[in-house]
């Protein structure tokens, strides 16, 4: 059944990205609702080639699948207003991906260089400049994620909707970048803390919106399902989060498509490293982590012993449990809309945390 659901995902994902690649055309055909400006110099045209690049490499489009599954829990017909959706959700995952590469100073996304590490590299004696147009990046891809939904043909109503879910669920975003860096402060952080930054910074915006934009696509307004679709997000993300965190510390680099470490480098009290710092290290391993931790010439020596603290003392296996028990959780929700919702619609939902959990990228 996850190998269904899997299918279902990569259909939509296949079909996303040819429409995809035919937006960022758009953006620069005069015949074709080209975006004012960048014909007039160099910078705003490197800048939209460097969001395309990024845009169209890669990722597991997770949102464009709630999306696309979330109109499908109401109907099997094609729903007008999905592919504006779906680039306006991945345009703003680009605007979070290029901030998040620059707070963390990450040379390598999606396999190749960052955004910011492509302008560090074209202006190397210029780190301000190149920090600069990183940012501003960063920034038009949020823009043009509201833009797709304004320009386009859908009636105001729902394009009104989707605007006024895409902005409160950004400035949502923003404030889960906040308590992302705020849980690096003083004590170790709880685990209410840590789920509230991926509630904020991750969940709201991959799983609770594409569930929004759907419905409303599909003419159905979510607000009396709020609490059940929070529920499913909820349990959902914490999972996606525990299993994203596993893969930093113990994934394998090839596969996903960058540098594995970047939380212990950063300093990132992660799932995974709170539950390092909480373990009963001895003394020798103490001093391990904490030279470890928040040092970014850390090198893979230095990973490789963290790792294997981490193993000796279970935390591989203790967070991939509990990556397993939040998606049953999530499953468990989804499997309450059998009543009202369409069958094969929600077995994907029923069945993707199971995956989310798993998943080796």
């Amino acid at each position: 059944m996850i190998t269904a659901a899997l299918r279902r995902a990569a259909g939509h994902r296949r079909r996303f990205d040819a429409r995809f690649a035919a937006y960022f055309d758009t953006l620069t055909d005069p015949a074709g609702g080209a975006l004012d400006g960048p014909q007039h110099g160099r910078f705003p045209a490197r800048a939209l080639d460097l969001l395309r690049d990024m845009s169209l490499r890669g990722g597991k489009r997770l949102r464009v699948a709630v999306l696309h599954e979330a109109a499908a829990l109401i109907t099997d017909q094609p729903v007008p207003g999905l592919e504006e959706a779906a680039i306006s959700l991945e345009l703003l995952q680009t605007h979070g991906l290029i901030h998040d590469d620059i707070i963390d100073g990450s040379a390598v996304r999606r396999g190749a260089p960052s955004v910011p590490q492509t302008y560090r590299a074209e202006y190397p004696d210029r780190p301000d400049t190149a920090l600069g147009l990183a940012v501003l990046a960063g920034d038009l891809a949020a823009f043009l994620s509201l833009r797709v939904l304004v320009t386009s043909d859908l009636p105001p109503g729902l394009a009104a909707a989707m605007v006024a879910e895409q902005a409160d669920v950004g400035a949502t975003t923003v404030i889960g970048q906040f308590l992302d860096l705020e849980r690096d402060f003083g004590p170790v952080p709880d685990l209410d803390f840590l789920h509230a930054v991926t509630e904020f910074k991750t969940t709201r915006y991959s799983i609770l919106a594409p569930l929004r934009l759907g419905l409303l696509a599909a003419e159905v307004d979510p607000a009396p399902y709020d609490r059940e679709l929070r529920r499913y997000s909820s349990a959902l993300g914490i999972a996606n989060m525990l299993r994203d965190d596993w893969l930093d510390l113990f994934g394998d680099p090839a596969v996903v498509g960058k540098s594995l470490g970047s939380d212990l480098r950063s300093g990132r009290r992660s799932y995974v490293l709170r539950a390092l710092l909480a373990a009963d290290t001895d003394e020798s391993e103490r001093r391990i982590l904490d030279a470890a931790l928040g040092d970014p010439q850390g090198d893979d020596d230095t990973l490789d012993r963290v790792r294997s603290i981490a193993r000796r003392h279970g935390i591989d296996r203790a967070v991939q449990a509990d990556a397993h028990r939040y998606a049953r959780a999530a499953s468990a929700v989804a499997g309450s809309w059998r009543t009202r919702w369409r069958a094969d619609a929600v077995t994907f939902f029923e069945h993707m945390p199971a995956w989310t959990a798993e998943r080796d990228h």
